[in-house]
C-alpha cells in the first residue's frame, strides 16, 4: 500500500510540475513583441510609437537612410528617450526615405556622452590631457 501511495505522490508532483512549465511557456509565448509604428504628424515631422513596450525601459530611436551599407550609412541616434517613454517626435531630416529602430538603453549613458555609441558596455567618454604639464590653459 505504501508503494502505491509513493508512486501516486511522485506522479502527482511530476504532473503538477509539468502543468506549471506548460502554463509558464504559454504565458511567455502569448506576450506580444514590441512594434514600432511611424506616422507623419505634419510637413516635416514623424511620430514614432512603440506599442507593447516595456514600461520601465528606456528606448533610443536610431535611423539610417540605407540598410546593408553600415560603412557609408551607419545607424545614428535620432532621439534619446527617457524611462518609460514610448512616443517620439522627430524631424524627417535630409532623406526622403529611411529606416528606424528602437534600441533598449541598457547603461543610461546619454548618446552624446558615450565612449562608443555602438557598444553600451563602454560607458562614459573621459578625456585626459597629459600635456602641456606646465599649467597652461587650453582653449
Amino acid at each position: 500500500m505504501k508503494t502505491i501511495r509513493s508512486h501516486w505522490t511522485t506522479l502527482t508532483v511530476t504532473v503538477g510540475c509539468a502543468l506549471l512549465i506548460v502554463a509558464t511557456a504559454l504565458t511567455v509565448c502569448s506576450q506580444t513583441a514590441p512594434v514600432l509604428t511611424v506616422a507623419p504628424t505634419g510637413t516635416n515631422q514623424l511620430l514614432i510609437t512603440i506599442t507593447n513596450g516595456v514600461s520601465a525601459t528606456t528606448y533610443d530611436i536610431y535611423t539610417t537612410p540605407v540598410l546593408g551599407n553600415s560603412a557609408a550609412y551607419p545607424w545614428k541616434a535620432a532621439v534619446i528617450g527617457t524611462n518609460g517613454q514610448t512616443n517620439f517626435t522627430l524631424n524627417i531630416g535630409p532623406y526622403q526615405a529611411g529606416f528606424f529602430r528602437a534600441v533598449v538603453d541598457t547603461n543610461s549613458v546619454p548618446f552624446w556622452e558615450a565612449a562608443d555609441p555602438n557598444n553600451p558596455s563602454a560607458g562614459i567618454l573621459a578625456v585626459f590631457i597629459d600635456s602641456p604639464a606646465n599649467g597652461a590653459v587650453l582653449q
